[in-house]
């Protein structure tokens, strides 16, 4: 299906140069003088490599349909993710290099849905936030107004983020998937 590149969004997936590309960041830059281009950063399906293109707004690129299913994450096997169809309980094998950036996020048992492009993954989504325990947290530098600073921790998933100074080591904390920021003190 072709679409205006300007229409490019994260998470798609188009083809360019006879290859499938997973759309990882988009930026539409407007030069002092000349017409606007957006800036696409992707990543090959095949072989994995990432690269930058540019094009013109107003030209158009392939994007091809994808086909979201519901998995549950089961373990990982060496360079495989082990998911399971939750209705047919069948195993399916995804690439971890298809989760990016998302991959210390993904906990056991985890629901995920997977994008497929005729059959092929081509992409995970994880669940928008998740609970995790911090497990190292600076202590609180006297003099800092509480309101705008955040300290550094390290979560039990090895990512490290910004938490409010309240926050310390042991508490459990849920945390954005996507950039691993800190959303509030975990309940219960």
């Amino acid at each position: 299906m072709k679409q205006q590149a300007n229409l490019i969004r994260a998470g798609q997936v188009i083809e360019h140069e006879g290859q499938r590309w997973t759309v990882l960041k988009q930026q539409i830059i407007t030069p002092g003088k000349g017409g606007a281009f957006i800036q696409v950063e992707m990543r090959n399906l095949k072989t994995g490599n990432k690269t930058n293109e540019r094009w013109r707004t107003a030209d158009t690129v392939e994007r091809l349909t994808t086909e979201d299913r519901d998995f549950t994450y089961s373990y990982t096997d060496g360079e495989n993710l082990v998911l399971m169809d939750p209705e047919t309980f069948e195993q399916f094998m995804v690439p971890v290099s298809i989760l990016g950036d998302s991959a210390p996020f993904l906990q056991d048992n985890m629901p995920v849905i997977v994008a497929l492009v005729e059959g092929d993954p081509v992409g995970i989504t994880l669940p928008p936030q998740v609970t995790l325990e911090v497990v190292e947290a600076d202590p609180v530098v006297k003099g800092q107004t509480a309101s705008s600073s955040y300290k550094p921790a390290k979560l039990s998933n090895g990512v490290k983020t910004l938490v409010p100074p309240f926050i310390e080591a042991g508490e459990r904390i849920v945390v954005r998937t996507e950039d691993g920021s800190y959303v509030e003190r975990a309940k219960g």
